[in-house]
């Protein structure tokens, strides 16, 4: 069988921030297509654009899929293109942001090929402007989680 080539938009969006927020999620291979969402009461936006890449790639069926993410998150895309987080495991997080997610993100990265593309934001791209829309959505929602690892300053 041959590797799946999968497509994932993702975005993350917090009323304030911290804030009430939510993350959605494209999911394209060949003819198929999934929408992921969900809003939190108290989070923040880069946690909401890196938990969105985490939820996408656990999504995903098959183990070494060739995947790429489109991403509006500096944030995120630089930490992985840079190198930044591979660092940052090494040292243990010590003194960063979001631990919790980063190590969740690195166990399912590894399970994979993946490469990340930056689109900006609130632009021409409209799976990238769904997933605000979802991202939103979610945080304007009545049914709000909680974000178990989002630690106050």
């Amino acid at each position: 069988m041959a590797t799946p080539v999968i497509t994932i938009y993702t975005d993350g969006s917090s009323l304030g921030n911290p804030g009430a927020g939510g993350y959605g999620v494209v999911l394209i291979s060949g003819p198929h297509r999934k929408e992921l969402s969900a809003g939190f009461r108290l989070t923040t936006n880069n946690r909401m654009e890196l938990m969105a890449v985490c939820v996408a790639l656990e999504a995903l069926k098959f183990e070494g899929s060739d995947v790429t993410i489109y991403s509006d998150s500096k944030y995120v895309v630089d930490a992985v293109s840079k190198g930044w987080v591979f660092g940052w495991a090494k040292k243990g997080f010590s003194g960063k942001k979001n631990p919790d997610l980063w190590m969740r993100f690195l166990t399912i990265y590894r399970k994979h090929n993946v490469r990340f593309i930056w689109v900006k934001g609130h632009a021409e791209t409209v799976e990238n402007n769904r997933c605000d829309t979802l991202a939103v959505a979610a945080a304007n929602g009545s049914n709000l989680l909680e974000d178990r690892g989002y630690q106050p300053e």
